[in-house]
């Protein structure tokens, strides 16, 4: 209790801190002609309504990082964009990373319950509905122009996975690029990253861009565990078993109405944490590769009316080596192959003065749904799973204006979904008042519901090697969420957002160990969170620019009264940056605190602050751009909390790291 009032005091009194600063800057506004304001424009969403519109137009909490934040914050990952956003928080397991939301972060979710689109095109898989996050997430981030973070159930619209958020990553397009770029990165533990992209539109309207990077990381040389503090497990210290190496391609090509884009990205991970009773320091690793080709046509029939098409054929593919600790060695393979394509259609139209309508269709088979685990030498088939399945959908929304300032926007959508032996279907509705009484002030009342539906991987994987039973009579998950919003500019350079939200879930699925030892996918009963979440965000013409936000959220499962695990109470951000020496030189600091957690063995784990600081120049010698980071810039020890699998309840995560990048165009 008494940590846990220190943290609020101190960011209680940073807050305190800035209303000065605030108040100094205020002084010197300009115009609000200035070109230079952040909210002389508001900001605009696509993902919301599957439409361009305003955010405060549209019918969630929405927050939007730009490419000019990833490049002055230092960003490496998208996990490292979603930590800095209001409400969310990743955890890391020296494998994958995992994104929590609104007081959720369930060990072993594999991040399902958000729904993560590039350009619109769904990344979710077709086996563990997996959204990939760290270096494993298959794009540079280097290549996105802006993320669209939209909050709440979005079923109403997308279906499966759209439970608490979805995650719009748009890419940079050719005209980003004007020619050629290259990139080239090196820090701490012996990172490295290139990069090599060329855009350009050619005279008869071709738009083509190509980019290709490749990453390479030793990791921490040495990691110890305490779980495994025994000389025949050296001393529980993990030697030269974290390093992280990937290599992504990205092409966009464009003409006239249509777009045809190519994703291919792969990852490999040595795994020093023994997971799944593997050999401790052993050579456990992970590979990770996620392919899609997608073909969108768009035309703007008229000035009231557009129609949108799209066309793809996606893949993922997993492989997993793991040495078996046990006399003697037995190595277990653990590999999936997953394929399907899909179809959607979509036509919005204005009616009149007051509607704007949408109506869409979706078809997804998912054909290829392979699951294999065996050990090698002797030869054993512990698993041997191939599935099929399909889903449909069709949607409808509209927004209504009722007058100037009061506007209602309501949606439908019904998904059936087929899978060996059973057959699911889902309806879900979305309901927005919004009332906008002045260009300064929009208020929010919304109310949604949402489904995720168990996955190939839930259901029908099973193997004794790396101890999982077989989960096949799970249900889907379904929420609930009434949402209250007030987005307020409080001055021309000032904006602040009051958001309070009320979830109720029926179903979730988690990951519990049986009495055997063995671990299973079982749905648990009812799941109650409630949460207020508080931001600041603010941009001067002198370059100065800060976001603040708090946190305050309370997620508990109603069968035993107890806080979920992974969901810290807590949590308060600073993003600071400002122009030194000169305009083309930036500072960027940012300060993240987790209050505590708990993790599945019910330990608690304390809260922790991180500071990241980086420099950025751009426009020097013929346009190159450099910037310089520092990660924990105060060396701070803390843990995250982990699945159920492995003997460790928490995995300690990187002290100080560096790193420093060099751009050039050509």
């Amino acid at each position: 209790m008494k940590t846990k009032t220190i943290a609020r005091a101190r960011w209680a009194t940073t807050l305190l801190c800035l209303l000065p600063m605030f108040a100094a800057a205020e002084a010197d506004t300009p115009t609000a002609g200035d070109e230079n304001l952040l909210f002389g424009e508001i900001p605009t969403v696509y993902g919301a309504s599957r439409y361009e519109q305003t955010t405060t137009e549209a019918p969630s909490s929405v927050s939007i990082v730009t490419a000019d934040d990833i490049q002055k914050y230092g960003y490496r990952t998208l996990s490292d964009i979603m930590r800095s956003v209001r409400g969310f928080y990743v955890t890391y397991d020296r494998n994958y990373s995992y994104l929590g939301v609104r007081g959720f972060g369930r060990p072993g979710d594999y991040n399902s319950r958000v729904l993560f689109l590039i350009d619109g095109h769904r990344l979710n898989d077709d086996i563990y509905s997996q959204g990939l996050l760290g270096t494993e997430f298959p794009l540079d981030v280097d290549l996105i122009d802006r993320v669209e973070v939209i909050r709440g159930p979005g079923s109403a619209i997308y279906g499966n996975n759209a439970f608490f958020a979805v995650i719009n990553i748009i890419t940079k397009q050719a005209r980003d690029f004007k020619g050629g770029e290259v990139s080239g990165a090196a820090g701490s533990e012996l990172t490295t990253k290139g990069r090599a992209s060329f855009g350009k539109r050619y005279d008869n309207g071709l738009d083509v861009m190509l980019s290709a990077t490749t990453y390479h990381s030793s990791g921490e040389q040495s990691l110890f565990f305490p779980e495994f503090d025994a000389p025949n497990t050296n001393n529980g210290i993990a030697v030269d078993r974290d390093a992280d190496r990937a290599d992504s391609l990205l092409a966009n090509v464009s003409f006239g109405d249509f777009n045809l884009q190519l994703l291919d990205g792969s990852r490999r991970k040595d795994v020093p944490t023994a997971s799944f009773g593997t050999v401790f320091n052993g050579n456990e690793y992970t590979t990770d590769t996620r392919q899609y080709l997608d073909l969108k046509y768009q035309r703007q029939l008229d000035a009231d009316s557009q129609v949108t098409a799209r066309l793809y054929q996606d893949f993922y593919g997993y492989y997993g080596y793991y040495p078996i600790d046990q006399l003697p060695v037995v190595v277990n393979y653990d590999a999936l192959d997953g394929r399907w394509w899909g179809a959607e259609s979509q036509y919005t139209k204005r009616l009149g003065a007051d509607h704007r309508a949408t109506v869409g269709a979706e078809y997804v088979n998912n054909y290829r749904q392979v699951q294999v685990n065996f050990n090698l030498d002797p030869y054993a088939s512990l698993l041997n799973s191939r599935q099929r399945s399909s889903s449909w959908a069709a949607y409808l929304q509209d927004e209504y204006a009722i007058t100037p300032t009061l506007t209602l926007t309501a949606g439908l959508r019904y998904d059936n979904l087929v899978s060996t032996g059973t057959v699911n279907s889902s309806t879900n509705p979305r309901l927005a008042l919004i009332y906008d009484p002045n260009p300064d002030t929009a208020v929010k009342l919304l109310y949604g519901t949402a489904f995720r539906a168990p996955d190939a991987y839930e259901l029908y994987y099973a193997s004794p090697a790396v101890g999982f039973d077989p989960s096949m009579s799970l249900v889907p998950e379904r929420i609930q969420t009434s949402e209250l919003v007030l987005e307020q500019r409080l001055s021309e350079s000032v904006r602040g957002v009051i958001d309070v939200y009320h979830n109720d879930i029926e179903q979730l699925i988690s990951l519990i160990t049986n009495p055997d030892g063995n671990v299973v996918f079982e749905n648990v009963d009812q799941v109650r969170s409630r949460g207020l979440e508080l931001e600041l965000d603010g941009r001067w013409a002198n370059g100065l620019e800060c976001r603040a936000s708090y946190t305050l959220q309370r997620t508990i499962n109603e069968l035993t009264g107890q806080t979920l695990s992974n969901s810290p109470e807590n949590m308060a951000k600073l993003n600071l940056r400002a122009p030194v020496l000169r305009s083309d030189v930036f500072a960027g600091l940012e300060m993240l605190y987790v209050g505590t957690r708990l993790t599945v063995q019910n330990t608690t784990l304390g809260g922790f602050v991180l500071t990241n600081l980086t420099l950025f120049e751009r426009r020097l010698q013929n346009g190159m751009e450099i910037s310089a980071s520092i990660y924990n810039l105060f060396d701070r020890t803390y843990a995250d909390p982990v699945s159920v699998g492995g003997r460790e309840a928490s995995i300690v995560q990187d002290g100080r790291t560096f790193l420093v990048k060099l751009t050039y165009p050509f």
